[in-house]
Formats: structure tokens, C-alpha cells, sequence
């Protein structure tokens, strides 16, 4: 998973007069530390425990109690939408560098990384951790990352 998409070859075939570059060396390159810090947020996002749910640090629990009731009291469902990540959402407004395989890439290494993240801080309540990928592959918004615990399941009226 570490090599980068396919349609960012070309890019970093430019640096380094010509002769390419590495993502690690790009990022010392193009990257700073203030990009760096917030996108930790993302990529070790901190999960808290909060009414039997897990659930982003500083979720509100008005929030949680509307969800609950929009989701007729399906504890996965409301842990499926309070965690849900809109892959898109984690580029800058109006970047013109977004494409599918990128949201792709990034879409499965998230998957991971929240696998390892969650199985990590809740070693006793195994999630289930899914990257949607829509139908209509143009929709790049539709991709998303959410996760639930495995023991929520879903109920009859949901």
C-alpha cells in the first residue's frame, strides 16, 4: 500500500530533474509541519468510549441522542453515521488535484489504519471497519470510511 496511486507517478517523475522521487522525499519537499499536525487528526484520529459507543473525541451527545432516535435505537447505525469520514472532505476546499484513484488510495489505507487504530485503543470490542466505494464513481463525496462495533447489530426496524 505504500506505493503511491497511479496518477501521481507522472508528478513525481518531474522532481528531482527528471530522474523522480519518493513520497517520503516529496513530503520533505512539498510538506510542512503545520499540514503534517492536522492531518494526524486523520490519520490517528482519538476515539473515545462514550454510553457504550465509540465514537470521535468531542462528539456531542445531543448529537448522539438525535441519532439515536432518527436510527429507532440501531446502535450500529448510529455508530455508522457518527463515525462515517467523507474521503473528499479531507482535501482542501476547492483542490484541483482530487480524482478517484486518489480518493481510492487513500479511502483503503484509512481502512487500515482505523483497523489497527481501533483493534489498538479497544482490544475487547472488535469494529467492523468498511471504505464505501459508490456506484457512480464520478460522485467523489460518496466515498467514505465508517466503522461500528461488531457486537451492534442491527435490528428488525432498521
Amino acid at each position: 500500500m505504500s506505493t503511491p496511486p497511479d496518477d501521481m507517478l507522472p508528478e513525481l517523475a518531474q522532481w528531482n530533474r527528471g530522474n523522480g522521487i519518493d513520497l517520503k522525499s516529496w513530503i520533505g519537499c512539498a510538506g510542512n509541519f503545520l499540514l503534517a499536525i492536522g492531518y494526524s487528526e486523520v490519520f490517528w484520529p482519538r476515539f473515545v468510549l462514550f454510553d457504550d459507543y465509540i465514537l470521535p473525541e468531542g462528539a456531542e451527545p445531543e448529537t448522539i441522542k438525535t441519532w439515536e432516535k432518527q436510527c429507532k435505537g440501531d446502535k450500529r447505525s448510529v455508530e455508522a453515521v457518527c463515525n462515517h469520514l467523507h474521503i473528499a472532505d479531507i482535501q482542501h476546499h476547492g483542490c484541483p488535484d482530487i480524482t478517484e484513484q486518489r480518493v481510492v488510495y487513500l479511502g483503503k489505507l484509512l481502512k487500515e489504519i482505523y483497523s489497527a487504530k481501533l483493534a489498538w485503543q479497544f482490544p475487547d470490542r472488535p469494529c467492523e471497519v468498511v471504505f464505501i466505494e459508490p456506484d457512480d464513481r464520478q460522485d467523489l463525496v460518496g466515498f467514505q470510511l465508517t466503522f461500528w462495533q461488531k457486537k451492534h447489530v442491527r435490528t428488525e426496524a432498521s
